[in-house]
């Protein structure tokens, strides 16, 4: 790791940073599609709108503006903006960062979907999948139990109990209004609450939340629903480590990003809830994830066989559970550095801002929000916090 790393990482964050600022932090976002003038051409049927959303998503170049799509703040974004500010401010100790995520909680405060059991956020944007339609505002389990654990950084960053406060108003969402489905590996918790969507990152991110919560208030209800979430995930890891998105037949592949949120779930519930319970599973997906994820100069895959696209999702989680790991595996903080600055070198626009997609032929650089911005101002924040730490220490 060379002497300029930390400052070539902080010059980025800077760079981004600026970027979000003079763009008023607002973006486009990969699945934004709906939001077009051509979504009449879809004649509201399923197979219309996944065509149109992957249609957008895909194109080599962003034709967004040309469509009528116009560039939106996200709540996922501005959870992921907090954290980052969050880090920044311990990095730094400049009262501006702490201001802009308390800015940041505060806009989500206000941006929650109305009509739950407590507080959960959903996109700003309609979306089809393969398996579900999500009007906008309707709320999913992975951007509440992200957001949340920004409210849960807050509170242990200044000892505000309204922020632990809003951190279990959202575990009040996650146990009341999410469907569950048992087997006997445990319990999933659903991704949304008007369908039936098992996927096992978001079941994961919702055991993490409810654990670090736990951790705070201590209410058994919390813990004994975050075992066994996170019993069912660890009862279907496969046999190399790895995780399926989905138990569904056609929701078996392995990505990066979600890998990653599930190996973060798995740290967040053993620190809340002392219970080690699913280590060796930690273990085994560690490995799995360290082993298939990243080429020796950095770069990060997609896939676990697979390299393209090099998505600004798989860079930024990729930075952030690396940084996670540091005290399980010497190995990740080089690995974390190796990866922040291939992605500054190879996906950072010389504006500030960080490219959607690199595939074999082209680059897709269209600015997102969330995906991309957001998310490496996180990334980045913690790696400096991870290096700061250790010069510090040695």
């Amino acid at each position: 790791m060379s002497a300029e790393a930390p400052a070539l990482i902080e010059t980025a964050l800077q760079a981004v940073n600026g970027w979000l600022g003079r763009n008023q932090y607002s973006g486009y976002e990969p699945f934004d599609g709906l939001n077009s003038g051509l979504r009449p051409l879809t004649l509201g049927s399923k197979l219309g709108r996944q065509l149109l959303v992957q249609a957008v998503k895909r194109s080599p170049m962003n034709i967004r503006p040309w469509i009528g799509i116009r560039p939106a703040t996200s709540t996922k974004g501005m959870g992921f903006l907090a954290r980052g500010y969050m880090r920044w401010h311990k990095l730094r100790f400049e009262p501006e960062f702490r201001r802009k995520a308390g800015e940041c909680l505060n806009w989500l405060r206000s941006n929650a979907s109305p009509g739950y059991s407590g507080l959960c956020w959903g996109n700003h944007f309609d979306y089809q999948t393969r398996t579900y339609y999500l009007p906008a505002g309707q709320p999913t389990v992975v951007w509440s139990a992200l957001i949340g654990h920004a409210f849960i950084d807050s509170f242990e960053l200044s000892g505000n109990p309204s922020d632990l406060d809003d951190a279990f108003r959202i575990c009040e969402f996650i146990r009341r209004d999410l469907p569950r489905f048992s087997d006997e590996k445990g319990t999933c918790i659903g991704y949304v609450a008007h369908a039936d969507v098992r996927v096992h990152n978001a079941n994961a991110l919702a055991a993490g939340m409810l654990a670090r919560v736990y951790g705070h208030r201590r209410e058994k209800e919390l813990y004994d629903l975050a075992a066994s979430a996170m019993s069912y995930t660890t009862g279907h890891q496969n046999e190399d480590g790895s995780w399926f998105y989905g138990e569904q037949p056609n929701l078996h592949w392995i990505d990066n990003w979600h890998t990653g949120y599930v190996l973060d779930s798995l740290l967040d519930y053993q620190s809340g809830t002392g219970d080690d319970r699913f280590q060796s599973a930690c273990e085994r997906g560690w490995r799995f994830y360290f082993g298939h994820f990243f080429l020796p100069d950095g770069c990060p895959k997609c896939y676990s066989d697979a390299t393209y696209p090099i998505d600004i999702q798989c860079a930024a989680q990729s930075i952030e559970t690396l940084c996670r790991f540091i005290d399980q595996d010497g190995q990740a903080l080089p690995a974390a550095v190796r990866v922040a600055l291939w992605t500054i070198d190879n996906m950072q626009d010389p504006t500030g801002y960080f490219y959607f997609q690199r595939s074999r032929r082209y680059v897709n650089r269209t600015p997102c929000f969330h995906w991309g911005q957001a998310t490496m101002v996180s990334a980045l924040a913690s790696l400096l916090l991870r290096l700061q730490t250790r010069l510090t220490t040695t």
